[in-house]
């Protein structure tokens, strides 16, 4: 693993040889719910605490630039495009409660790829629908975080 030295010590990867290209990650995730309520308040824009879904795209945006603050080895980037959309799906079925589908989309132009941002970007979403939602929904789960893309530098394009 590159992010130990000889001795196993764990130290910052040198990314200063790297050439800087345009680097891309899409991150997916899902909050569901236990029961209708959260749904429902938040397809009315009537919860208490106000609009979960502007709220919580806020909270996504703010926790990708703040990535390298919560994972110790993460390098500082200036990202240059941080999107984050959020899909409420019902899911159709008698016992299940639908939720809310975050998607997380950050670009850089820099010497490392931006995979680290997009899933803080989807966690931070994910962890302000859970808390504006927590008073009528006890039983949320966060599901299925993952990069779902990557683009740019020496490894290209991969896909899920």
């Amino acid at each position: 693993l590159p992010h130990l030295t000889s001795s196993g010590t764990a130290h910052m990867v040198s990314v200063a040889s790297k050439p800087r290209t345009l680097r891309t990650a899409i991150a997916f995730g899902v909050v569901r719910f236990s029961n209708h309520t959260p749904l429902n308040l938040i397809r009315s824009n009537s919860n208490k605490k106000g609009d979960v879904l502007s709220v919580s795209r806020i909270a996504g945006i703010m926790a990708a630039k703040k990535c390298p603050d919560i994972v110790p080895l993460c390098h500082p980037i200036m990202l240059t495009h941080v999107g984050v959309e959020l899909s409420p799906f019902d899911d159709g079925a008698a016992d299940k409660f639908g939720g809310v589908m975050i998607e997380a989309k950050v670009q850089c132009e820099g010497q490392t790829g931006v995979e680290m941002e997009a899933l803080a970007a989807v966690m931070g979403t994910a962890l302000s629908v859970v808390d504006m939602c927590k008073a009528v929904d006890k039983g949320m789960r966060v599901d299925g975080v993952r990069v779902v893309l990557k683009e740019g530098g020496r490894s290209g394009v991969w896909r899920e």
